[in-house]
């Protein structure tokens, strides 16, 4: 294949849109990468996420998860300390160790950023979270004995279940529930 030039074709606060040998995609501007993290309490319980997206229109459930060195000062930060970082912004509990999972593409015919999971079971809770700034985030416990039937009911009420909550929880299904 014959590579075309790289093409910028218009340029966001946070995105830009490009085009390479004729697909346009979005590509996000100063951010290192992405982390989402699949944490479970000491007492066996997953940590979701639940905040309303625009692009979508509709409230979202999700892993824990954030961006990599999109804060000024923070260009060099290191993924693992993004990843500690955001979980503890969002729900309040504080990882002392993490295991990479592996990277792995968001939406390969819309966007290049690509997703880095983490887990982690060596918790302790420092407060409650809720995000930064103007970030409205709920954070969610729930038993992981119960997990498949609370996210049915969840998009049953009209939530989307975002699918890397899926991709987590194969993880520790695949482990028989001791992946991390």
């Amino acid at each position: 294949m014959v590579q075309k030039e790289y093409e910028v074709i218009g340029t966001g606060r946070f995105c830009r849109f490009v085009v390479r040998n004729g697909w346009e995609y979005l590509e996000r501007l100063r951010v290192r990468g992405i982390v989402c993290i699949l944490a479970v309490t000491p007492d066996e319980k997953v940590v979701l996420t639940e905040q309303f997206r625009p692009a979508l229109y509709r409230t979202v459930l999700e892993l824990p998860a954030g961006l990599v060195g999109d804060d000024p000062g923070m260009e060099n930060e290191s993924f693992e300390s993004a990843a500690q970082r955001e979980l503890l912004e969002e729900t309040g509990w504080h990882a002392t160790e993490f295991k990479r999972i592996g990277i792995f593409p968001t939406s390969t015919g819309l966007t290049s950023e690509q997703v880095v999971l983490y887990s982690t079971r060596a918790l302790e809770k420092k407060h409650e979270g809720g995000g930064v700034g103007d970030e409205m985030i709920t954070a969610h416990e729930v038993p992981l004995a119960e997990i498949d039937g609370w996210i049915v009911r969840q998009n049953a009420s009209g939530r989307l279940v975002d699918p890397k909550v899926y991709a987590g929880l194969y993880f520790l299904q695949d482990q028989g529930g001791k992946c991390i």
